[in-house]
């Protein structure tokens, strides 16, 4: 039965993400990396990180929603259909507010109510990380990904002096 579920959230998020893409994010141009180059930034650069994060999954680069996927690496979330969802309610948690993520949301909850302990935990993680999901994470790319992530989710970092 879950995978019908699942399969009725994937339908719905194809016909949308299309849309969701031409009208909320008609300003934003799409990154001027490839998968390919991406694998040629420094070895722990967010770069580099994120073109191991598509070769690892087998996945290709949606113009204009690739910081949807620094988000993964950010937040630790999978690629699973749940985790997808647990991750918009950690965007949320984390100050991210529009329509597309409020009706994944609504629409996760009610279609796949068994994660709702995930999802609660994952929207106390994105209000315990200082806001991130509004980065422009391109001009990031060149960044040592672990300080990075670390700065995100406020853990302490060395300084030397």
């Amino acid at each position: 039965m879950k995978k019908v579920r699942v399969r009725f959230l994937l339908f719905v998020y194809d016909k949308t993400q299309k849309l969701y893409r031409k009208y909320f994010k008609k300003k934003k141009r799409q990154w001027q990396f490839n998968e390919q180059q991406l694998l040629k930034f420094q070895e722990d650069s967010l770069g580099r990180k994120l073109g191991e994060f598509y070769k690892k999954h087998g996945f290709s680069m949606i113009p204009k929603m690739e910081d949807h996927d620094v988000h993964h690496l950010i937040t630790g979330c999978g690629t699973q259909f749940e985790d997808e969802i647990a991750m918009q309610y950690l965007l949320l948690g984390n100050g991210k507010l529009n329509a597309h993520l409020l009706a994944a949301v609504v629409l996760g909850t009610l279609i796949l109510p068994e994660y709702l302990k995930l999802y609660i935990k994952a929207y106390r993680k994105g209000q315990s990380m200082r806001p991130f999901y509004h980065w422009d994470f391109e001009s990031l790319l060149w960044q040592n990904f672990d300080h990075l992530k670390d700065y995100i989710q406020q853990k302490e970092t060395t300084v030397l002096y």
